[in-house]
């Protein structure tokens, strides 16, 4: 990249003449003497101890302790007893349609009887236990019960078709596999049966899979809603164990002498987690996130946003990604804070209900719930209805590039006033940067904050060295947050998992940034996002923010097409808003919203509209809600050699 070798004189220039940083006297009456960074390389504080504990410790000996008869989890769309055994306080809540509401205390009652189903049913130390299912109360329950047994969680994308899901199972070798009957279209134990027509004959625990060589055991956990024909179907098939029936009651015995045992023997650096990577330019890869990666990196995001015990978050994103096991669930519980999961999948109509009705004080969301949120609220505002948000405070915006108008709009509208902004990727945990409450309006959404504590980062060229600040580079990480490395794949991890001169291991990202002088972070995009027109680099997600300005849009991508004069030119694909403005944007008001807003070079030479011109009907994103801007880039091609998408006056 043209602009980065350009830095390397200069960069030998600054190590010579000054360190790092340089200090700034300021005016007498203004604030106290500041240290400015002058290169791209940030530390993070380390005065707060890091939590040296596995998960399941921490859940006893600190949340459990501290706040046993608070409210814990709210699922809403959930019977009160769900799950059988005996009957429930649920936080108050009585009547035979009640939703479940746990407090703390309860959550434990069930994280143990399902640690004892697991053990009954023969799960031992560091068995991948697989689980495709919507946010629900028996995914939260895994996620703890399996910590606790030293068994480790593998979160599946509920989205994966057959051939993937049954890629991912065989990576891992899953023993156990979780799932609920149906999650939209999914039908996930007919697919099964259907192509392992063993699964419909074996016994439960016997399961004879060619394919899957490592499965045993099959459990469903029938949740409301559930057609009959689908309940039909799980019926037939002989190898299906009932949740319920799984779910063991009756303390005292010989599982919970094994769990006692197992519980003393773990350590805070075992693997709990497989999680799967997004899959935003290729096959998904499992990263082994440890105790420590994922209480460390929960308690310091819940941190930054300042979360307490009287928080109440509404857990929008799926729990199989990051954003929701990580910076919702321990971000929240090592709080003390309550979860709420307003539906198994998103449904901005449940959402807005949910935050309404349960006073939820946080909300977690990539672009695209926001924006669904947004329009849900303003429907409700139009018909005249009540939408009282006025206990929101805080949450998260992440997952990809935050638009900066769309973080203007979510506090102007919904008040969330102390909106962070984060930064991260599954191989660190997630989040390394991330911005306070205390942070200007400003950097909170032009940047995604400063470097988290215990975490080192910095901004280097291609060659490796460290940039100045305010040069564009590609981001390395270091520090305890670092994934253990992808699931059996040494080579893989060795590319992006690099050792310096000192012994330090760091990630390297692939994501492109820009560092300012007080150690706040830009992400400019990934490297392999570029547009390099002419030899110049131009980043997508500025691209992407300037037509945010434009409400007759509701989305954008920008993208790199090919162009035999500059090499790229740059390319946009655009959802319309719902508005009469929506419907009347020109390829030519889109182009004209960039050359107002920034250099021309930016302006887009193509337009497409989603599901016009025999365009898809909506963006191509993971499940996480980032777009995959390496299909665009085809679909981008293809178009424009059929000649559809030209803007006239580029």
């Amino acid at each position: 990249m043209h602009t980065m070798r350009s830095t390397r004189t200069t960069l030998g220039n600054l190590r010579r003449r000054s360190p790092h940083f340089r200090t700034i006297t300021p005016h007498p009456q203004s604030n106290p003497t500041r240290q400015y960074l002058t290169l791209s390389s940030v530390s993070g504080p380390t005065n707060i101890p890091l939590a040296t504990e596995t998960l399941s410790e921490y859940f006893t000996n600190t949340v459990l302790r501290d706040h046993a008869s608070r409210p814990a989890l709210i699922a809403r769309k959930e019977l009160a007893r769900a799950h059988g055994g005996p009957p429930s306080r649920n936080l108050g809540r009585d009547g035979k349609n009640a939703h479940l509401a746990w407090d703390f205390a309860e959550f434990d009652a069930h994280i143990q009887a399902v640690a004892r189903g697991l053990i009954a049913m023969g799960v031992q130390r560091d068995d991948r236990v697989g689980v495709i299912m919507g946010n629900n109360s028996s995914y939260a329950c895994l996620q703890w019960a399996c910590a606790r047994v030293g068994a480790i969680l593998v979160t599946l994308n509920p989205a994966y078709r057959l051939h993937e899901l049954v890629s991912v199972l065989a990576l891992a070798k899953v023993k156990h596999l979780f799932v609920v009957p149906r999650v939209r279209s999914s039908a996930y134990v007919s697919m099964l049966s259907t192509a392992f027509p063993d699964l419909a004959h074996s016994q439960p625990g016997e399961i004879q899979a060619e394919a899957l060589p490592a499965l045993l055991n099959l459990v469903v956990v029938n949740n409301p809603g559930v057609d009959e024909p689908e309940d039909m179907a799980v019926k037939e098939v002989k190898s299906v164990i009932d949740w319920r029936e799984f779910v063991t009651w009756n303390g005292g015995g010989v599982e919970d002498r094994k769990i006692s045992a197992l519980a003393a023997t773990l350590h805070r650096d075992e693997v709990a987690n497989l999680q799967f990577t997004s899959g935003t330019t290729g096959l998904p890869k499992a990263v082994s996130l440890t105790h420590s990666n994922l209480l460390n990196n929960g308690i310091l995001i819940g941190r930054s946003m300042r979360l307490t015990s009287q928080d109440v978050l509404c857990n929008v994103p799926p729990l199989f990604h990051c954003f929701g096991l990580v910076l919702g669930n321990i971000a929240a519980w090592s709080h003390g804070s309550c979860i709420v999961y307003p539906s198994p999948s998103f449904d901005p109509k449940a959402i807005v209900d949910a935050v309404t009705q349960e006073r939820c004080t946080a909300l977690h969301g990539v672009p695209t719930h926001f924006y669904g949120v947004l329009a849900e609220v303003e429907e409700r505002q139009k018909r005249g209805e009540e939408t009282n948000t006025e206990r929101l405070r805080t949450g998260i915006a992440a997952g990809s590039p935050i638009p900066i108008e769309l973080m203007r709009r979510l506090i102007d509208k919904m008040g969330l006033t102390e909106l962070t902004n984060a930064y991260g990727m599954t191989e660190t945990s997630p989040v390394s940067f991330q911005t306070t409450p205390e942070d200007s309006l400003s950097k909170r959404v032009e940047t995604v904050g400063k470097i988290h504590p215990h975490v080192r980062a910095k901004v280097v060229d291609l060659q490796g060295e460290v940039v100045p600040v305010g040069v564009p580079g590609e981001l390395h990480v270091a520090g305890y947050l670092l994934q253990k490395g992808y699931w059996e794949d040494a080579e893989t991890t060795d590319k992006v998992m690099k050792k310096d001169e000192e012994e330090t291991l760091w990630m390297h990202t692939g994501d492109e940034a820009i560092m300012d002088e007080e150690g706040y972070l830009r992400i400019v995009g990934r490297i392999k996002d570029l547009i390099i027109r002419g030899g110049e680099n131009l980043f997508p997600v500025q691209i992407e923010n300037v037509l945010s300005t434009n409400h007759a849009i509701e989305e954008s991508a920008a993208v790199s097409v090919p162009d035999p004069r500059y090499g790229e030119v740059v390319g946009v694909w655009i959802v319309r808003s719902r508005s009469s403005k929506g419907a009347a944007l020109t390829r030519q008001d889109v182009r004209d919203t960039v050359c107002a807003g920034m250099n021309p070079q930016n302006a887009p030479a193509y337009v497409w509209f989603v599901g016009e011109d025999g365009a898809a009907g909506e963006l191509p994103k993971t499940a996480s809600g980032k777009v995959q801007k390496h299909v665009l880039r085809g679909w981008s091609k293809e178009l424009k050699e059929r000649g559809v998408g030209a803007v006239g006056g580029a």
